[in-house]
Formats: structure tokens, C-alpha cells, sequence
């Protein structure tokens, strides 16, 4: 599958003493992004049954974004998942296209009705993989 891409632009408030994106924010559009990707391919009834916590990131930050500056921010999921965790994958390109910052976050799931963690449904994980 395609990887899922959205344009993020840094506003004021995402802006840090340094006069850049805090690393609180990347943190933040890292999840943002997630969600929405989520949001767009699975089922409505998977969105209802289930929803993903974080249980790792790995972030590699390799440049700036000031105020008004844009990135597209791509994400994607290389590898089935391991029981009830899968990898994400994450890179924010800037305008000229150099990469700002490359992530891999670590996601489980949780079934909405008992809180517990679960092993990822085949038919769950089936729209975020390849072939």
C-alpha cells in the first residue's frame, strides 16, 4: 500500500524558545497522522471496535521548521504485525524536499469494550500491508 501523506504547516504555537517545532509537536503530528491514517482505511466498524495506544517511538530529528513553514508528513506500515503490536513508520519532507524528521512508533491495540490488549486481526491489519 501507498503510504498515507497529509500537509502539516507549523503555526505559532507549535514554535519552541529555539524558534522552531518542539519536539513535544512532532510527538503530537506523529499521532496526528496515525489517527488520520487509520481514520481513512479501516472499516467503520474496526474504528468502533478498537482503538491504538503508543507503546514506543523512535524519532530522528534532521532539521527545522520555523513558523509557516510545511512538510508532508507520510506514514506507512512495512511488516505484519506481531501479536498485539505493529510498526509504524513516519518521515516529515520539507518543502524542498529534505527530510525533517524519520520515526518508527510502536502501536498496540486495545478493544474498546474490555480495555484489554489484543492480538492485531488479520482483518485488521489486511488494509495497512502490502499485497
Amino acid at each position: 500500500m501507498a503510504p498515507y501523506m497529509t500537509r502539516i504547516t507549523a503555526g505559532q504555537a507549535d514554535i519552541d524558545e529555539l524558534g522552531h517545532v518542539n519536539n513535544a509537536v512532532w510527538v503530537r503530528w506523529i499521532q496526528d497522522v496515525a489517527t488520520a491514517h487509520w481514520e481513512a482505511v479501516a472499516p467503520a466498524e474496526h474504528q468502533q471496535r478498537y482503538v491504538w495506544v503508543v507503546t514506543r517511538h523512535e524519532i530522528d530529528y534532521r532539521g527545522n521548521v520555523r513558523d509557516g513553514e510545511s512538510v508532508t508528513a507520510e506514514t506507512w506500515i512495512a511488516e505484519p504485525p506481531r501479536g498485539a503490536r505493529f510498526d509504524r513508520h513516519m518521515r516529515f519532507v520539507g518543502e524542498d524536499g529534505r527530510v525533517r524528521v524519520e520515526a518508527e512508533t510502536t502501536w498496540a491495540i486495545v478493544d474498546r469494550e474490555s480495555g484489554r490488549i489484543l492480538r492485531v486481526p488479520p482483518e485488521v491489519a489486511a488494509p495497512f500491508l502490502d499485497g
